[in-house]
């Protein structure tokens, strides 16, 4: 038996409305509610920005719906095919293992749905998107930092070798872009912290370090990150990306790119 007709955000979707193919967000979760508004925001903003379309957001863990669900119910309102986003900034384990994980089921359940993944919002195919960098840019902005003479871009974290090299490569976009260095920290899972890392630079002789944050939501690791970085002497620390028209746009160019390949 197929699931139950969906409910809440995208209850409207209905079998043959339009020509685009939905559009599912897949965020990390976290028990932060200002996270799950983060993730809902960033779907009214893709619609916004494209008239037409469905966008669902889902997340891998602590609130619901899932991705699985989502696109089951996709394939019960009559849907032949939808566009999952990893909202992801590394291709570290989730992207390898959950959102799969999360597609195979859908698939499993509803054979008749054709589902496409696209690249996470970090580098891709090795390059930094402008429109990343632009959305940093944005934040950092925001909180007016005036002239710095080094940044950090503080992330989440992980233990993947080569998420970490995605982050390295954002941090150096950063860097080429304000002529000023750039030094990469983590909320967890590897070294330095953001206050180590501001310490450095200070003790090097920088006087105005601020610090970007590489996040998608609020939550527990960015609150972190401000408090840490505060403490060592930062002189800003930028909000999350969350709806940014500039992580918008990504997402839809992500999307158009999945549809080319």
């Amino acid at each position: 038996m197929r699931p139950a007709r969906l409910t809440g955000p995208g209850a409207s979707v209905a079998a043959g409305v339009g020509d685009q193919a939905p559009v599912v967000l897949v965020a990390h979760g976290s028990r932060d509610h200002r996270a799950a508004e983060a993730t809902r925001a960033l779907a009214r903003a893709v619609e916004a920005a494209r008239p037409g379309a469905v966008v669902l957001p889902s997340w891998l863990d602590h609130t619901d719906p899932g991705p699985t669900e989502v696109l089951c119910g996709l394939a019960a309102a009559g849907h032949a095919e939808a566009v999952v986003v990893p909202l992801l900034l590394t291709a570290a384990y989730h992207r390898r293992v959950d959102v799969p994980a999360a597609v195979a089921a859908a698939r499993a359940a509803a054979s008749e749905l054709s589902v496409r993944v696209t690249d996470v919002l970090g580098p891709a195919d090795g390059s930094v998107d402008p429109g990343l960098l632009a959305g940093l840019r944005r934040r950092l902005a925001e909180v007016e930092p005036g002239g710095v003479d080094a940044l950090v871009l503080a992330a989440a974290g992980t233990r993947d070798a080569r998420a970490r090299a995605s982050v390295g490569r954002v941090a150096a976009a950063l860097a080429a872009e304000f002529a000023v260095p750039c030094t990469v920290s983590y909320a967890s899972a590897a070294p330095p912290t953001a206050d180590v890392a501001v310490a450095r630079l200070r003790a090097a002789g920088a006087r105005r370090v601020a610090v970007v944050g590489y996040f998608l939501a609020p939550g527990l690791f960015h609150d972190g990150v401000v408090a840490a970085a505060r403490s060592a002497g930062a002189v800003a620390v930028s909000g999350p990306l969350t709806d940014a028209p500039e992580l918008a746009d990504l997402v839809l160019r992500r999307v158009d790119r999945s549809v080319r390949t």
